[in-house]
């Protein structure tokens, strides 16, 4: 069986304007991958520039194009082999994230099977958290997005504002989401916006956080074992960690290890990055793309949740065909009877979007 890969880029703006701890954006980018062969098609996309999508014409459908559609794991070494010179990080991991996917959507399809029962069901639903409580929204729109999603029960808010500079603001931001969430979990994301001694005076005023995501810089491995080390709530980071050695060195660091399936290697690195968690007695946290996520968490004993990400969710439900609702609980169930993923692009309505 031949295997054909085609790309295609979109920009889809914001809702308003958004950012976080260290980043301001106005727009997301999307590439999305078809991979053919036999007859059916497998989908698969990543939340990346346009670059991911130029590569993968360049380099990475010619080093799949002569395997068999079902060696996955094989077309995955194919592809890191031949952005060796090109370097892994970054642009060409989620561009090899995104073929990935692609390939084990249509592996599932060939099988007639479900993805999440193709890599085999470890919990028949999968818990979200919602995410985004931007820096950019005022407290009015910051309660009403709370207010919308207090059914899932664990809601995230961006803090670390300007580099850290705004404190006073972030607290209060906090004890805001913390009043509208009532008993439910609030997690917090500094996107790597503080020093280390910083993040730990801050922690010992928020009210009742569970989760502080990223309180220093990923990089900085030290800082993040000594702030995990002072602190009630749990330390979490990962997402981006492009290949498996990048979480072996973060996973002694933190209490819960993130991976996004759209950067760090697709859904066969995903299987690594969790058995390496385990290995470390650590659960996972899936970053982002709820939707290209779910069949993997589904397949994951050692998941703590899935982020209900507001700008993907958006997305996903813009782009694509199937995509899950929402359940009691803020559960997302797989449909195991839908081949693949279960999901389709809606060419016609992207199309506005494109980019390349």
């Amino acid at each position: 069986m031949s295997l054909d890969l085609s790309w295609a880029a979109y920009r889809v703006p914001t809702d308003g304007p958004e950012g976080d701890g260290t980043f301001a954006w106005e727009a997301t980018t999307v590439v999305v991958v078809h991979a053919r062969a036999a007859g059916q098609t497998g989908l698969g996309w990543t939340y990346a520039p346009a670059a991911a999508g130029h590569l993968i014409g360049e380099l990475l459908a010619p080093a799949v194009a002569g395997l068999p559609p079902t060696d996955v794991p094989a077309a995955n070494e194919a592809m890191v082999r031949a952005i060796r010179n090109v370097g892994r990080a970054g642009v060409a991991a989620t561009a090899i994230s995104a073929v990935d996917v692609a390939l084990w959507d249509l592996k599932a399809r060939l099988l007639g099977v479900r993805l999440a029962t193709l890599l085999g069901v470890a919990r028949p639903s999968v818990p979200v958290y919602a995410s985004g409580g931007f820096t950019t929204w005022d407290d009015k729109r910051l309660t009403g997005w709370l207010a919308d999603h207090a059914g899932i029960g664990r809601a995230k808010i961006k803090i670390g504002e300007s580099w850290g500079t705004r404190e006073a603001r972030d607290l209060a931001r906090i004890a805001v989401a913390r009043r509208v969430l009532g008993d439910g979990e609030l997690y917090v994301d500094a996107n790597g916006g503080y020093s280390a001694k910083q993040a730990i005076r801050l922690a010992a005023e928020f009210p009742g956080v569970r989760w502080f995501e990223e309180p220093v810089s990923s990089d900085d491995l030290d800082g993040l074992r000594r702030v995990r080390a002072a602190i009630a709530p749990d330390v979490a980071a990962g997402e981006y960690a492009y290949d498996l050695p990048c979480f072996a060195r973060l996973a002694p660091v933190v209490d819960c290890l993130q991976a996004d399936v759209s950067r760090c290697g697709g859904i066969t690195e995903w299987q690594r990055v969790t058995a390496l968690a385990a290995a470390h007695q650590l659960e996972v946290s899936g970053h982002c793309a709820p939707a290209l996520h779910l069949d993997c968490a589904a397949a994951t004993a050692n998941l703590r949740h899935l982020e209900y990400f507001h700008d993907h969710v958006r997305i996903e439900r813009l782009f694509f065909d199937g995509v899950t609702p929402l359940g009691p609980g803020g559960t997302l169930t797989p449909d195991l009877s839908a081949p693949g993923h279960g999901l389709t692009f809606k060419a016609a309505d992207a199309e506005p979007y494109r980019v390349a």
